[in-house]
Formats: C-alpha cells, sequence, structure tokens
C-alpha cells in the first residue's frame, strides 16, 4: 500500500481528488479523515502531531527556579491522539510512504514527526518526498511523478528554533512573572523573538512622548488667473521665525500683481512593482485593512484550495518553469480582469518584474487557477465504514465536500490582490507629468506644483498604487495673476507616526528578527499578551516597563543581533554545517549569561514591572476619595474596579466576564476622571465599546430599581 501524508485535510482532500482523477473514497480512522484508491491511501493531518515540552516536574512555575529550566530534558508530546493511532494503522500495511506537507523548515519538521510514528511500527518502509508550491492538477501530479529525498537536516533546523523558543521564552518569562508576582492570564511573556520586536515599538514610542514640536510658518497666497481659475501656492520653504514670515507677507500683500516666471514639466516613469514575497504581500494587505494574521489565513485557505501558489515565500523572482503567458490568459475567464490579461496578452514578448531575492524552495505568491474553475477537490466519493470508532453512520460526506462554493468577500478581495499584482508585474511603467510653476510677487517667489496621470500603465489593473492627481489650470509663462489672498499659516513640527503592523514585519525582516513563517504570528502574539494596542501599534506601560527593564538587566534580549545570529546558525544546520544539538547547547549558555546579570537584580525588576502593569489597569479615580481605581479579579473570577485605598475605601464598580478589557485614551464625557473600555472578544470581529464602567453601573442600577 502506498501511504501519502499531508500537513492538512484539505490538503489531503484535493490531493487524493487529483492523483485519483475524482475517484477517490473518504473515509475515517480514528475520526481523522483518509481517502483511498486503488492501492493508496492519502492522510491530512492537523499540523505539528507532538510538541516539546518540560517533563511534570517542571510546570509548578511556583516551585522550580526559573534557571533550572534552562538544561531540563525536554519531552515531545503528543498533540493529536487520534492522528498517532491513525497513522500507526495505515502504516503497518504501507509497502511505501510519501511526505506531501508544505515544503519548508516546519513542513519538513511535521513530516519527520509523522515519519517517527510510521517507522515505530513499520521500520523497513520505503520513504520519499513530494515538494510543490501550488495544489494545482499538474502541480500536484508532476511533483508525484519526481518525488525526492526528505530533508532531514531541513527538519532539524526547525526543531532547533522550536527547542530554542521553548527553553528561551519559558525560562525568561517564568522568571520576570514570578518577580513581578503576575501569575495566570496576566503573566509576563519574554521570548528570543518577540522581545526585539516589541522593543522597535518602544522605541519609536519614547521617540514620540519626547518629542518637542517646534513652531514654523509658511505662506500661501490665492491666485486667480486671466481666465478665472483658481490657484493655489505658496512660499516653497518654513520660516522658523515669525518676523521674517511677516517681512515676506506683507511684500506679497502689497504688491499688485503676480507674474509667472517659469513653468517646468517632467515627464516620470514609475516601473510596475515586484512580485510578492511574503513580507510585501502582508504589507499590501495591510493598506487594504487585514491584520497580518488575517492575510495570512486567507492566504492559506487559497492556497490549500488551489487558487494561488504557497504562501510563505521569500522570493520575488519568477522562476523560468512558470509559464506566465498561460497564467495571464487563465485571468481572462474572470470578468473584472479580462481585458488588463488581454491586453498583456497582445505583446509579443512578457517581461516580468524582478527583486532582489532568488529562492529555489518557492516562488513569489500567484494566481494558479481561478475560482470558478477548481473543483476538482469535490470530486470524493464516501464509505460509510470507520476503524477505531463507535460510529455506525459517518459524516465524511459533509467533510469530504469541498468548501469553496464561491469565495467569501475577504477571500475573494486577497485572491484579486494576488491576481492584480500578478498581472502588474508583466505590465508597463506609469507616466506621470509633473508640473512646477513659480510666481514672482513682490520680490518673494511662490511655487505651485501639479501632477497628471499621463499613460496608466500598470496602474489600470493595480490601482491599490495609484496617487491622487492634482491638476493645476492652464498658464503661460508671463501671465499675470491677481492676488486674491494672502496668509501665514502656522504650522508645527510633528513626532515620527507609530509603526502599523505591516510595516513592523517589514523592519523584522529588514533585521533578520523572525522568518517569513513567523513574524505575523510574533505581531499577534504581542497583541495577545497586552504588549501593544491598536494599529499602528501602540505599547502598552506594561511593554515599555518590561523593555525598559530588559534593555537595563539583559538587553542582549531586545537587541536583533542575538536572534539574527540564531536564525544563522539554524540555517546553517538547515544546510548540514552545524548539528542540531551544538546549536542549541550554545543558545542554552548564551542564556546562562542572561540569567546571571537578571538574577542579581530581581527585586528591582518585579518592582518595576508590577508599576507598568498598574497603570494600564488604572480605568480612573474614585468618585468617592479621589485615589486610582484598578482592574482587579476575586478569587471566583469575576472582574471588578476597586480602589487602590481598600479597604479604607471599599468603592467598587463591576466589570463584564469575559474578554480582554481596553483602557482607552477616551475620557467620559460625564465622568471626566473615568476613562472608557472597550472589550476584545474572539467570537466579535470587533472590539466592543463597553464605555465608562460608571456610566454602565449608574445605567444598571436605575434599570434594577
Amino acid at each position: 500500500m502506498h501511504c501519502i501524508i499531508t500537513e492538512k485535510d484539505t490538503a489531503a482532500r484535493r490531493i487524493a481528488a487529483i492523483l485519483s482523477g475524482g475517484n477517490a473514497r473518504a473515509r475515517k480512522i480514528y475520526d481523522i479523515n483518509v481517502y483511498e484508491f486503488g492501492d493508496t491511501v492519502v492522510i491530512g493531518l492537523k499540523g505539528h502531531i507532538f510538541q516539546f515540552d518540560f517533563p511534570k516536574e517542571y510546570r509548578n512555575w511556583s516551585r522550580i527556579d526559573p534557571y533550572e529550566l534552562i538544561n531540563a530534558d525536554l519531552v515531545a508530546v503528543p498533540l493529536r491522539k487520534n492522528v498517532v493511532k491513525a497513522l500507526e494503522h495505515i502504516a503497518k500495511r504501507a509497502s511505501i510512504v510519501t511526505i506531501a506537507t508544505d515544503y519548508d523548515r516546519e513542513g519538513e519538521l511535521i513530516g519527520v514527526e509523522a515519519l517517527g510514528i510510521v517507522r515505530r511500527v513499520n521500520p523497513s518502509v520505503a520513504v520519499d518526498r513530494m515538494r510543490f508550491s501550488a495544489i494545482t492538477e499538474r502541480d500536484i501530479k508532476e511533483s508525484f511523478a519526481h518525488r525526492t529525498a526528505i530533508d532531514k537536516n531541513l527538519a532539524a533546523s526547525a526543531e532547533a528554533r522550536e527547542v530554542i523558543d521553548l527553553i528561551w521564552g519559558a525560562s525568561l518569562s517564568r522568571f520576570v512573572s514570578l518577580a513581578a508576582k503576575r501569575l495566570g492570564s496576566d503573566f509576563f511573556s519574554v521570548g528570543r523573538v518577540q522581545s526585539p520586536a516589541l522593543a522597535l515599538l518602544v522605541d519609536r514610542e519614547r521617540e514620540i512622548s519626547e518629542f518637542v514640536p517646534k513652531k514654523y510658518w509658511e505662506i500661501h497666497a490665492r491666485l486667480i488667473t486671466e481666465k478665472g481659475d483658481v490657484l493655489s501656492a505658496k512660499i516653497p520653504v518654513k520660516f522658523w521665525e515669525r518676523d521674517k514670515a511677516e517681512c515676506s507677507f506683507s511684500k506679497i500683500k502689497n504688491a499688485a500683481l503676480a507674474e509667472v516666471s517659469e513653468i517646468r514639466e517632467k515627464e516620470r516613469r514609475v516601473k510596475p512593482p515586484t512580485p510578492f514575497d511574503t513580507t510585501s504581500f502582508i504589507r499590501a494587505a495591510g493598506y487594504m485593512g487585514f491584520s497580518p494574521k488575517k492575510a495570512m489565513n486567507i492566504a492559506e485557505s487559497l492556497y490549500l484550495r488551489g487558487l494561488i501558489s504557497y504562501h510563505r515565500t521569500d522570493n520575488t523572482t519568477y522562476p523560468p518553469t512558470i509559464d506566465l503567458r498561460e497564467k495571464v490568459k487563465m485571468l481572462t475567464r474572470i470578468d473584472a480582469l479580462r481585458k488588463h490579461a488581454l491586453r498583456i496578452l497582445s505583446r509579443k514578448q512578457l517581461k516580468p518584474t524582478a527583486g532582489k531575492k532568488k529562492t529555489t524552495d518557492h516562488p513569489p505568491i500567484h494566481p494558479v487557477s481561478v475560482p470558478d474553475e477548481n473543483e476538482m477537490g469535490a470530486a470524493i466519493t464516501t464509505d460509510a465504514t470507520t476503524t477505531g470508532s463507535s460510529a455506525t453512520t459517518t459524516k465524511a460526506a459533509n467533510d469530504a465536500k469541498d468548501a469553496k462554493d464561491g469565495l467569501s468577500r475577504d477571500e475573494w478581495r486577497i485572491y484579486e490582490l494576488v491576481a492584480r499584482r500578478f498581472l502588474s508585474t508583466l505590465s508597463e511603467d506609469a507616466v506621470w507629468k509633473d508640473t512646477v510653476v513659480r510666481i514672482s510677487a513682490g520680490g518673494e517667489t511662490l511655487e505651485a506644483r501639479g501632477k497628471e496621470l499621463k499613460e496608466e500603465g500598470f496602474l489600470a489593473v493595480y490601482p491599490y498604487a495609484r496617487k491622487k492627481e492634482e491638476h493645476l489650470p492652464q498658464l503661460s509663462r508671463g501671465e499675470h495673476l491677481k492676488i486674491e489672498k494672502v496668509e501665514i499659516v502656522e504650522k508645527e513640527t510633528e513626532p515620527p507616526k507609530r509603526i502599523s503592523q505591516a510595516s513592523l514585519i517589514k523592519e523584522m525582516e529588514k533585521l533578520g528578527i523572525g522568518t517569513k513563517s513567523t513574524r505575523h504570528e510574533i505581531v499577534s502574539k504581542l497583541y495577545e499578551r497586552k504588549y501593544l494596542s491598536g494599529d499602528p501599534a501602540k505599547p502598552t506601560e506594561k511593554a515599555l516597563s518590561l523593555i525598559d527593564l530588559l534593555r537595563k538587566y539583559a538587553e542582549v534580549i531586545t537587541k536583533p543581533d542575538m536572534t539574527r545570529q540564531l536564525e544563522e546558525e539554524m540555517e546553517k544546520i538547515a544546510q548540514g554545517v552545524r548539528s542540531k544539538d551544538d546549536v542549541i547547547n550554545a543558545s542554552r549558555e548564551m542564556l546562562k549569561r542572561v540569567f546571571e546579570q537578571m538574577k542579581k537584580n530581581r527585586d528591582e525588576i518585579g518592582e518595576a514591572l508590577r508599576e507598568g502593569a498598574m497603570k494600564d489597569e488604572c480605568v480612573g479615580a474614585c468618585p468617592e476619595c479621589g485615589a486610582s481605581l484598578y482592574i482587579r479579579h476575586s478569587r471566583r473570577g469575576k472582574r471588578f474596579l476597586s480602589c487602590e485605598r481598600y479597604p479604607e475605601c471599599i468603592f467598587s464598580l463591576p466589570l463584564p466576564a469575559h474578554g480582554r478589557i481596553i483602557v482607552t485614551d477616551e475620557k467620559c464625557e460625564e465622568h471626566p476622571t473615568f476613562f472608557k473600555l472597550e472589550i476584545k472578544s474572539g467570537r466579535k470581529k470587533r472590539n466592543w465599546k463597553f464605555g465608562c464602567p460608571y456610566c454602565n453601573f449608574l445605567r444598571w442600577k436605575d434599570e434594577k430599581h
């Protein structure tokens, strides 16, 4: 029997349908879907089968010194016992096993995990590997026909990262949480990758808070042309002294007329964007309002359904193996893209743009099929028999049915983004005409600027990059203009802007923090840990305190150098240059040096972290005594506001039982000593605006009586 193992059920269903020509039958083994045809069975896992963890004796935070975790022998804990049982059941009859998980480090490790289970019950089974970048009929059949060997070095590099991240994260998180006496859901999280990423945001927040605005002045004028058109112009420099601005203002104000002294026009060509790698895709999706996590989740769904290529890639250059003309022709079947695809097909030669990054594992993200033709995954019949289950009937028919009866709105938006980006990389330059008009008035020079799109080029198919045109009225050199209005406009220099989630991922890539597969997850984790709020991201007081303390006592954790160095070491494992154990042991020694300094300053670290966390939980001032009100938890898990002077002051207010409480910067209009609250719930698409807790309490009190 030939067993094919994929990473997820969706991939298993599609691969089975493709290789069987739609004749695969679905059934369940220990409640895990399998797809059979001929002498072949395809099983989809649910991601990792095992995860590393500490032995039970290390799991009590209060009794174990976090330092002891550094050298602890980790154990592999099965995540899904049904998957293990199903694999063992199939493996006993298998003569050959093909690993068909995603071709990257994590996918290779998942494949090796599955192989370990298989060989435990069938040591002599033959093994090979399918490598593909898209789940289409052509890609799957070609990769199945040209199977290769599994890459154990690549899997070892992923395992090294998993072990290192666990040891660093668990030991440091326990240390700072115990020092701050913040356990349970309010613990402090420290990580090898998340801490330097958070430090970037904290640094920007410090720049913003320490920024001192400086006043400056501009001279703006409203002019009327000889034809009666309005022209806005200004002196193209900032005045840092008010009296100099007033001097120039007076000269223009007292002038009888203004005169066009110079008109300069210049053609500017803008090249099309380069193909999508993971980071540029996340940034583009971010401009459309998608968080990195949501964008990647949707991209994964589209990939598994055979609509786009693999979404975790560093490549920005199309390999010669991609038939670009065929892909463009495919997109003519989509109404919204037909005219753009036909325009590109009319050219004799297609010359795509290319970025600086060129890798051999996966191509840039691009469309591989269109939604209305992608029905192969539905062509699976069902079998009512089950193995290892007490069920007399099966839901395999429903489970096997392809979920793609049509894309959701968000799925279509992401698919369209990928398709339009692909077409744009094969399109012409956009051509702009930039115009600069210089105007003399009272010895001063005013300037008006315009920009006009002359040739749309790639912007016709990729409107996301389109900029607003600024049209100027028709003017001629020497033309006199009436000065209708002149004013001095006072402005201030602005602080740097906060960093958006998408921009943070770009900066992480630049500094070598994390990988293409993990960066969006790290950003999401920073929000879950209550270190960030909003987008652009604003660090909480808890985050500011943590990074300040780490900078003082364990600076290496906040710098990208350390995590980048470890990433380079893990790349050497993948290349077979370093061993997994050597890299893990070296990271343990580095972590021990970090602990030596932190242990000396445990009390100061704890006190500072407690103060920072309390600032985030201050919701306002007590209406009875004026002291601060903080979010508190009862022994039964209920949440409420309590006065910091308790038990001298017993004022308290109830709070919602579920969801993450976010203290906003907005104060209540009726009770200005209270900040308004929002509740973040995983079941809600948007935050619930709870508002002022005092208003809510008074409203509830009135309704009750």
